[in-house]
């Protein structure tokens, strides 16, 4: 085993293992919601995507520390990193805690919100809510010190374990599936937190931060906490919206449709996890990052374009293969919905790269378009197909003026 990785490390850049990780987890976390919408139905199925999307959801909030940790790492040298981190950890977990408890208090209040079977699963889902932030930080660390194999055995762990945990509780006892899910994805948090990377206290009992410096961390913080929120907003409110709209079956297929629809933003997260520690590191020794972004952009434009054409030509034989006979009703709408996806997910990587380079404007944007998507959902869902196409218009929308921004930008030759 060990002459397989040294074989491996010596084949391949650490950037391309996490690269080839990162298609493993998705494709293994992508297999997660394919199996649970089979062996579940669309109705028993609406209820676990509220559980996968509020981990989606809580994924964006911890976003927030693993970012901020990631490029502070990258920027400090070892012992204000070090000082930086400790501090991290102690926040991420005192914010974990307070947003658990407050998903544990109101697991009532959330059950009748989403008209969902139980409120133990929220419960249960609150409870781990921390070790999620904790494992956030972890992965922050590991990525601002560009250590990519360790980042990839985090997500490996934490994907297989949920896959593994979630299919031997529904096999093999008489459970609810609901809390079958919940207690799975509670586990692989824990799961997810290895490889730890532990901390020099003694070192860092000495280094402290400057005022100038904490004020930079809080102000990136912030930001990116903003932005965090619009991601929720614009990628996750229109499952939470339509299950709160549409009955269990009309939820659940429409669940469906946002899993094949958003493989391309799956597939395109790993260039945004790889940019924005080369970005940094490119403006501390001044160099121009432009063509760095204009290459990512043209690598998920390329895969967002063969998704989408795919979608259109093939949106019965998708669905049925995906999901099975059951959810083929709603494949008309497939191919509408990669679109949307797609002009999200090229936006997104012109937000993370101006948000590297501390310029701000791109978070706004994308907040108002996020809150325009969420109004016309709310003005507009007579239909899941009118739901659709409020995301069309809100997302391309969007794209159209982060492009505007960046043309601007390169125009005023404002340097990156």
């Amino acid at each position: 085993m060990i002459a397989i990785q040294q074989k491996i490390r010596r084949a391949l850049t650490p950037e391309q293992v996490f690269m080839a990780s990162a298609f493993v987890v998705n494709g293994g976390n992508y297999l997660y919601n394919l199996a649970l919408g089979r062996v579940l139905g669309p109705g028993a199925f609406a209820d676990a995507a509220i559980l996968i999307t509020l981990m989606l959801v809580l994924s964006f909030v911890a976003m927030t520390f693993q970012l901020a940790v990631a490029k502070f790492t990258t920027e400090f040298d070892d012992q204000k990193q070090e000082a930086f981190t400790h501090r991290a950890y102690k926040q991420a977990t005192r914010f974990g805690v307070l947003l658990g408890a407050s998903i544990v208090v109101f697991a009532t209040e959330l059950q009748q919100l989403f008209q969902t079977e139980s409120s133990v699963m929220f419960t249960i889902f609150g409870i781990a809510v921390p070790v999620y932030f904790i494992m956030s930080v972890n992965r922050g660390n590991l990525q601002g010190k560009k250590a990519f194999i360790q980042l990839s055995v985090t997500y490996q762990l934490e994907m297989v374990c949920r896959l593994a945990l979630t299919f031997a509780l529904l096999l093999f006892f008489n459970i609810n599936s609901s809390i079958a899910v919940s207690s799975a994805i509670a586990i692989s948090f824990i799961a997810g937190v290895f490889p730890f990377k532990k901390l020099n206290t003694k070192r860092q009992s000495h280094a402290s931060l400057s005022s100038k410096e904490n004020k930079i961390i809080l102000q990136f913080f912030v930001l990116t906490a903003c932005y965090e929120l619009t991601q929720i907003i614009c990628n996750n409110s229109d499952i939470l919206l339509v299950k709160h709209y549409f009955p269990s079956y009309d939820a659940g297929l429409y669940a469906s449709l946002a899993l094949i629809g958003r493989v391309v933003y799956f597939v395109t997260w790993m260039f945004v996890m790889l940019l924005l520690p080369t970005v940094v590191s490119m403006r501390k020794e001044g160099k121009n990052s432009v063509p760095v972004l204009l290459k990512y952009v043209g690598y998920i434009t390329a895969l967002a374009s063969a998704i989408v054409v795919f979608t259109f030509l093939f949106p019965s034989f998708a669905v049925q293969l995906l999901f099975g006979d059951q959810y083929v009703a709603i494949a008309p709408l497939l191919g509408w919905y990669a679109v949307a996806t797609s002009f999200f997910a090229i936006s997104n990587i012109f937000a993370y790269y101006y948000l590297s380079l501390d310029h701000y404007k791109p978070i706004v944007i994308a907040a108002l378009f996020g809150v325009l998507q969420v109004v016309l959902i709310v003005c507009f869902h007579e239909s899941l197909y009118e739901v659709v196409m409020a995301q069309v218009l809100a997302m391309g929308t969007l794209l159209l003026a982060q492009l505007a921004y960046f043309g601007l930008i390169q125009r005023k030759g404002i340097k990156a």
